[in-house]
């Protein structure tokens, strides 16, 4: 029987591959401590041998009609983006997949009433929210699995909890794994103007577009440290004002894995909480607690009752 042993709520900025120089020249000389952070989160948590497989919940990746799951053996390749090919260039990635994991989550899609769909295709696009991140934490670990898990952009906050119980089902039912999470996305998300987004450059959080997002980013932040899971799941009505990335959608898939309103783990830190052009972004980190993720080992909140349904 696997097992989820870690979940993390990270940025993937851009700025945080970049050559060091240019980091520097934007940030009024001083390192960003978004890179800092995944460097210490590398050696307190990515070296260690405690687990195999990172299961990433990408906010960069939106499919339709089904939420998808990567199933090559390998992914290796070069990396530019669409987004940004001046700062994230010919990119090199190379790292095991698990196809088992894949299916065993395909597996469970009716019984929590959502489609998942496992591809294998050595041509299906990655995207900067994964290799951002397997740059810092999982570049030269070559035993360690990467899957990636995308966002459904017709989903809401159910179909992204419901995809997450069949994520911790799927990790149940291979035998053996032990499995990180990373949520991989941003709190606030409101982008400053082209106009005047070069003014607005450094990580400093007074470059928080608004100070309303940088008192919500700090409110959901200090909720996570307290293990309040309940209270960031309760008010999501009054944080998707703020515009999170992908609707929080990366976090609400990791919330459904660990237990949602139940679960009781409590994050810390790595690094400050920082602007991206306007953007608030922030490493959290959430240790498995002794008693389980809800504190008593409780599974995920069931599924709603559904029909049976027929893929699109």
């Amino acid at each position: 029987m696997g097992e989820i042993v870690g979940a993390g709520l990270l940025a993937h900025v851009p700025t945080i591959v970049l050559p060091e120089a240019d980091r520097l020249e934007l940030n009024e000389g001083k390192e960003i401590t978004l890179v800092t952070g995944l460097r210490e989160l590398r050696r307190e948590v990515f070296e260690r041998d405690d687990y195999d497989t990172v299961v990433v919940l990408d906010s960069h990746w939106a499919t339709t009609v089904e939420f998808v799951v990567t199933a090559q053996q390998r992914r290796a390749g070069l990396f530019t983006s669409e987004e940004l090919p001046r700062g994230m260039c010919r990119m090199p990635y190379d790292f095991p997949g698990d196809p088992e994991l894949a299916r065993n989550m395909e597996k469970f899609a009716d019984k929590h009433g959502t489609w998942i769909t496992a591809i294998e295709d050595e041509y299906l696009p990655i995207y900067y929210a994964t290799i951002n991140l397997w740059k810092y934490l999982g570049e030269g670990l070559p035993d360690k699995r990467w899957v990636t898990i995308g966002v459904c952009q017709t989903g809401d906050m159910e179909d992204h909890l419901r995809l997450g119980r069949a994520l911790a089902d799927g990790i149940a039912a291979t035998p053996g794994r032990r499995v990180l999470l990373i949520a991989s996305g941003a709190l606030s998300h409101t982008f400053w103007p082209l106009r005047e987004l070069r003014d607005h450059e450094a990580s400093d959080p007074v470059h928080i577009r608004t100070p309303e997002a940088r008192e919500a980013d700090h409110e959901r932040i200090a909720w996570f440290k307290e293990g309040r899971h309940d209270q960031v799941l309760d008010t999501m009505d009054t944080f998707w004002k703020f515009r999170p990335e992908a609707k929080f959608f990366h976090y609400l898939m990791m919330a459904g894995a660990l237990g949602e309103r139940a679960c009781v783990a409590r994050a810390r830190q790595y690094g400050q909480y920082e602007n991206s052009v306007g953007t608030g972004q922030v490493h959290l980190w959430f240790d498995r607690p002794a008693d389980g993720w809800t504190g008593t080992d409780r599974p995920a909140t069931a599924a709603a009752p559904h029909h049976p349904h027929r893929r699109a």
